[in-house]
């Protein structure tokens, strides 16, 4: 502050100009968030949800680092489609037969109708220029998305290596998806 006389006048107060404040700095200072990992944790294997699952990875790939962890049904997604039946038992084969695995073979939940809900899904998806699940799996997996199984997973269903699809990472358990979340990737629930 600066004082100033007025004539016949007490002293008055008045405030020099703020001083311009100085530019931020360009890098972020300790602490702060930056962009987080991305892990998209694919518990179903109907096919919206897959086309979903897959349309995220691919997307979010362009823009860091995206795991994707299948377990359960998700898991049936990434058999090889060349496989008809899998599993050690008979009722793990069972299941299979069910529930036909592989990434081309996936059903609706709702609107199936013996196979004509994913014929139209198909046909529009074609129609409108939309990448395909065995597609975008394919674009995903050219863009670094890693694909990680369950362990526990592929136990229950009797599954081996050799029926998965090329390129998926070692599996793994429910306890290393629980600290990567602890890490900071953001998860996403399919």
């Amino acid at each position: 502050m600066t004082a100033v006389t007025d004539p016949g006048q007490n002293a008055v107060a008045v405030e020099a100009p703020a001083a311009t404040p100085e530019p931020a700095p360009a890098t972020s200072p300790e602490g702060e968030a930056g962009p987080r990992d991305i892990l998209i944790i694919n518990y179903s294997g109907e096919l919206e949800k897959t086309w979903a699952a897959m349309i995220l990875a691919s997307t979010a790939a362009t823009m860091g680092k995206v795991r994707v962890f299948v377990t359960f049904w998700g898991l049936q997604t990434f058999v090889k489609d060349s496989r008809r039946i899998t599993g050690q038992n008979w009722m793990q084969k069972m299941m299979s037969l069910m529930q036909r695995p592989g990434v081309s073979h996936r059903k609706l939940s709702k609107m199936n109708f013996f196979g004509m809900g994913p014929w139209m899904m198909f046909k529009l998806a074609k129609q409108y220029h939309v990448a395909s699940p065995k597609e975008l799996l394919e674009i995903g997996q050219a863009m670094g998305v890693e694909f990680i199984p369950c362990q526990m997973t592929m136990d229950m269903y009797g599954l081996t290596r050799d029926d998965l699809i090329e390129g998926m990472t070692e599996p793994v358990g429910a306890a290393t998806v629980i600290a990567l979340m602890q890490e900071g990737s953001a998860p996403l629930f399919i």
